[in-house]
């Protein structure tokens, strides 16, 4: 720790104090959150401490932030809770946290120690069970009894959190814990030990000889990739196979899209799908085969799978396959130094086929001005700046479509799927690295869950450029819904003037066409402070076509 951040210690400590300096030994260097009255001992402690803090709006959206800070800084992102509807409004954020991956330390507040148990003390925010609506959505739940425990609580939550699945864990501590004098020392020397699974040798040999023998070997390559590091050994084991990779839509970046061997992220597509059903050994690593990465469960590969997954929970839950528990990138490396190469040629020629074929299926879908738009915002934005997608219809462009330049340089919330994700994720991300801009993309019905945070980013000053497209209403759904039913229902909304709102805040904002959109967007990425720039467009998906099952399902 830099000895010029060091705090002070105050003539009198508290639990509050503990959580703080529990942190800082940890490795934390920004907290994310919104205070509340049963955490308020939390919250004062932050001035003693060298812990940074980012206050937003909103629970939900700072849950988000933390979310964003956490993918964007590789460690484990402390998010500080009140009691009851604090607490509860950030479950959605941690759902997605949940849902891929992310390292969210959640510490929240709870009601006096005398009102536990299930007594009703009739306190303010007071849940029966608190840490029961967490349960099934966190990685783990820690509680505190005594201010004793805090700082062993907290390494044991920061090491469930990074170790591999990583995932958001929940921390409980009460208010007069957190309140009361305490005597013990201050935390100094405090560790957490993440464990990595490493698959036992005889899985990895077997592996290698099921690849070896194959004829048309080709991988999918899932968010376990990126999290793990492992893009250097999945492009060298690509090439001694020479085998097509695939990325899932939480792999953007993990295989470099141009590369000859890339199928790119076009897995809505029944050309892709049958691509991979065709594999005589199919490589799945750091994927569960969740319901997007297999074409909505269209997926029914004719050949061997071989699934390399740090979740046990996930491996063979959805296709019987040979399984293996591993860390990605450990697993890889060991893959690479136990195949042999074979001569290349043939998986570039069944690449180029594949996106020629995928290309002149959406060309014949009469989708230009999306593609155009799509492009504009790559062009704008520097091949280094992270993206946070919403959902909404450019979102879902962005998973089949958009050229993610490197590992980590796209993210979404097609984990959970819920709305709002983008702005706040991507205001976390620009804390972590101040110096180079973010761009967040909503559409104008995600926007309004996340419009207080304008006033966060003007407060913190942060270089994140917000694309609003406006299309008056919840696009994708007026589009599911129609396709459907004919018709939509409850997807057309009043919105505000979005230019004049975010002036409002004292946040520059422009209003883009299709046209000026590159120029406009590149202007406010350059330019100091957060930025809005708005598009008044109506963006269709293309179909996204199934392949047919033969298997009768």
């Amino acid at each position: 720790m830099n000895p010029d951040r060091e705090p002070k210690a105050p003539a009198t400590r508290n639990g509050g104090d503990l959580v703080v300096e529990s942190l800082v030994n940890l490795g934390a260097d920004r907290v994310f959150g919104v205070p509340g009255q049963h955490a308020l001992g939390l919250f004062d402690a932050l001035r003693r401490s060298s812990l940074r803090y980012t206050g937003l709006r909103v629970e939900n959206n700072a849950g988000f932030a933390a979310d964003g800070y956490a993918r964007s800084a590789d460690t484990v992102a402390p998010l500080l809770l009140s009691t009851g509807p604090g607490a509860l409004t950030a479950l959605p954020a941690l759902q997605e946290s949940a849902a891929a991956s992310v390292p969210v330390l959640a510490v929240s507040s709870q009601i006096p120690s005398a009102g536990l148990g299930g007594r009703r003390r009739g306190y303010l925010h007071e849940l029966v069970d608190q840490q029961a609506s967490f349960r099934d959505v966190v990685k783990s739940v820690h509680l505190v009894g005594a201010a004793s425990q805090i700082p062993s609580v907290l390494a044991a939550a920061w090491e469930s959190a990074l170790t591999p699945p990583y995932g958001p864990v929940w921390v409980e501590i009460p208010q007069d814990v957190l309140l009361a004098t305490t005597e013990v020392p201050r935390v100094t020397g405090l560790r957490a030990r993440p464990r990595v699974p490493l698959a036992r040798p005889e899985l990895l040999a077997e592996a290698a000889a099921l690849l070896v023998a194959a004829e048309r070997p080709v991988i999918l390559a899932g968010g376990g990739v990126v999290r793990a590091g492992a893009s250097a050994e999945l492009l060298r084991l690509a090439h001694i196979l020479d085998a097509p990779v695939a990325c899932t839509f939480g792999a953007k970046g993990a295989f470099p899209w141009t590369h000859p061997l890339s199928l790119q992220s076009w897995l809505e597509d029944r050309h892709t799908t049958e691509l991979l059903d065709d594999a005589d050994v199919l490589l799945v690593v750091g994927s569960g085969l969740g319901e997007l990465s297999t074409n909505y469960h269209t997926l029914a590969p004719r050949g061997r799978i071989i699934q390399i997954e740090a979740d046990p929970s996930k491996l063979e839950s959805v296709h019987p396959a040979f399984g293996i528990h591993a860390d990605a990138r450990t697993a890889l490396a060991v893959l690479g130094d136990s195949v042999s190469p074979r001569p290349p040629g043939r998986g570039a020629t069944i690449a180029r086929t594949l996106r020629e074929r995928v290309g002149a299926r959406i060309a014949d879908q009469g989708l230009d001005l999306e593609q155009a738009v799509l492009a504009a915002v790559r062009a704008a934005l520097p091949d280094d700046s992270p993206v946070f997608f919403d959902m909404t219809i450019l979102g879902y462009w962005a998973w089949s479509a958009w050229d993610a330049r490197r590992p980590g340089a796209m993210h979404s919330a097609q984990g959970a799927g819920g709305l709002g994700y983008g702005y706040p994720a991507a205001l976390g991300a620009a804390t972590a690295d101040p110096a180079r801009p973010v761009l967040a993309v909503s559409g104008d019905g995600g926007a309004m869950y996340s419009i207080a945070e304008l006033a966060t980013a003007r407060q913190e000053n942060l270089d994140v450029t917000w694309l609003i497209v406006d299309d008056g209403g919840y696009g994708i759904l007026r589009e599911y819904m129609t396709d459907t039913f004919g018709e939509a229902t409850g997807t057309e909304l009043a919105r505000p003037d979005f230019v004049r709102l975010a002036e409002s805040f004292g946040v520059p904002a422009t209003r883009a066409t299709p046209a000026t959109l590159r120029s406009d967007l590149a202007a406010a990425l350059t330019a100091p402070g957060p930025r809005v720039v708005v598009l008044s467009a109506l963006l269709r998906m293309f179909a996204p076509t199934h392949a047919e099952r033969t298997d009768g399902r």
